[in-house]
């Protein structure tokens, strides 16, 4: 597989060719995904829940990102690696570059920040100092006791508007690529028609520029809890190796995300 970079993902969704990103957190794992043609690994702040048994993201470190980010690597060379910026690591435009060197230095192409328009003077910085960044809006996990819960988000049209106006901010200050969780699918339409980097969803329906899915449910072993937007790959395909080609392969044709699992 050829080395996938930022220009790559835009030559994409310029041609109408859907990204297929999954979050990955070891080099096994990665370098099985690699094998099976995924796009987008992203390091995710997820592993609070899936590997560390946290019922939120908050208590996972940017040391812990850094780890996991490194094993990836080495387990995905040509695979395009975002790494997630944890609870509190970019509070401020100094701490945001302080951190997201770290993370870049241990493997990462472009890291992750959850938030809208707040954070255009963090993003300018990142892409000033050549780190390339991924924006993140609708339900942002961190964010998770402001919400009062995982909640859809988008559904009223002041939010909705919010969230647009924000996408639009986030690719003025630099971002080159966004990620949509939990809205409504032609919200996120919406989003994807008005920007010109490509969009990644999960849980935003399938017409947006492509789709991630955490590992953990794309083989059905979350705690018991496979979340709506998601769908069991395991189990239809029997192997791992196959799970991954459905995935990609679904994604492609647009099959998955179904109307089963968007949310309107």
């Amino acid at each position: 597989m050829s080395k996938i970079n930022v220009s790559t993902l835009r030559k994409m969704k310029n041609e109408g060719t859907k990204i297929g990103a999954l979050t990955a957190y070891d080099a096994s794992f990665s370098s099985l995904f690699e094998d099976n043609g995924v796009h987008v690994l992203l390091v995710g702040d997820s592993m609070g829940m899936v590997l560390q048994g946290g019922s939120d993201t908050l208590a996972v470190t940017n040391q812990d990102i850094a780890y996991h980010t490194k094993c990836v690597r080495a387990g995905a060379p040509n695979t395009f690696v975002i790494a997630d910026m944890p609870f509190m690591t970019y509070s401020n435009v100094a701490d945001t570059c302080k951190n997201a060197a770290l993370l870049m230095r241990s493997g990462a192409n472009m890291v992750k920040l959850e938030g809208g328009e707040w954070l255009y003077d963090s993003i300018t910085a990142l892409t000033q100092q050549g780190i390339p960044v991924c924006g993140h809006l609708g339900l942002t996990p961190q964010s998770v006791h402001v919400f009062g819960g995982f909640k859809i988000q988008g559904r009223e049209l002041e939010q909705a508007q919010k969230m647009i106006e924000d996408a639009k901010a986030l690719e003025k200050a630099g971002a080159q690529l966004l990620v949509l969780e939990c809205i409504p699918s032609a919200l996120a339409k919406q989003i994807t028609d008005a920007v010109n980097i490509p969009t990644i969803g999960i849980g935003a329906g399938n017409q947006t520029d492509g789709q991630i899915l955490v590992m953990h449910d794309l083989v059905g072993i979350s705690a018991g809890y496979i979340p709506k937007f998601s769908k069991n790959f395991l189990l239809e395909a029997g192997t791992m190796p196959a799970a991954v080609k459905k995935y990609m392969t679904d994604v492609a044709s647009g099959e998955f995300p179904a109307k089963e699992h968007e949310f309107n």
